[in-house]
């Protein structure tokens, strides 16, 4: 296999061999994960989300390497503007998700007013699955992505391919509907 030739920059190592951006960005991920990771940590906290964002830096780096620009700024400038914007969306993510989660426990009973015990639990997850059947299959899918893959509407829309709004108008509709349902089943909601 041939190697590249250790450019001093990352500018050159970009221009180094176009025939092969793979093993580019091979180097340019061993030459700038560490700060990009030490970033995202220091700003959200928590070492795997950190790893989860440098992931997303460096594959929406090589999704717009092409938009790169030497003269605007340097390469590793470039990576953090990337991380900025992606560490902003994590946080946007984490708290949307406790938002979600919030309003999912306002929709069961609380476990003192449940009786406590698995039975119950189980018969918590029997309800709230049939009342989830009574959705809509646009907002059941909405709910399923965010409650049980951890995504976020942003993430959502991607996956479907549905517009933003949509998302959000499908999630509001779909909780205030699994509310009511619930309700109808006698179950106390909040």
């Amino acid at each position: 296999m041939n190697r590249l030739p250790a450019p001093t920059s990352s500018t050159a190592l970009l221009d180094a061999d176009a025939s092969r951006p793979a093993d580019t960005w091979a180097l340019l991920h061993r030459q700038w994960s560490g700060l990009v990771h030490a970033l995202a940590r220091q700003a959200l906290g928590d070492p795997r989300e950190a790893e989860d964002v440098t992931q997303q830096v460096f594959t929406a780096a090589w999704r717009g390497r092409h938009g790169y620009a030497p003269e605007r700024g340097t390469f590793p400038a470039w990576l953090v503007g990337i991380t900025r914007r992606k560490v902003a969306d994590a946080l946007a993510a984490r708290t949307r998700r406790a938002e979600l989660v919030a309003a999912a426990a306002g929709l069961l009973p609380a476990p003192e007013e449940r009786g406590g015990g698995d039975p119950e639990a189980a018969l918590d997850r029997l309800v709230v699955g049939r009342a989830l059947e009574r959705l809509s299959e646009p907002q059941r899918r909405v709910l399923r992505l965010a409650f049980y893959q951890d995504l976020t509407q942003t993430q959502i829309a991607d996956v479907t391919g549905w517009p933003l709004g949509t998302v959000k108008s499908h999630t509001r509709r779909g909780l205030e509907r699994l509310r009511r349902s619930l309700q109808e089943d006698g179950v106390s909601v909040a």
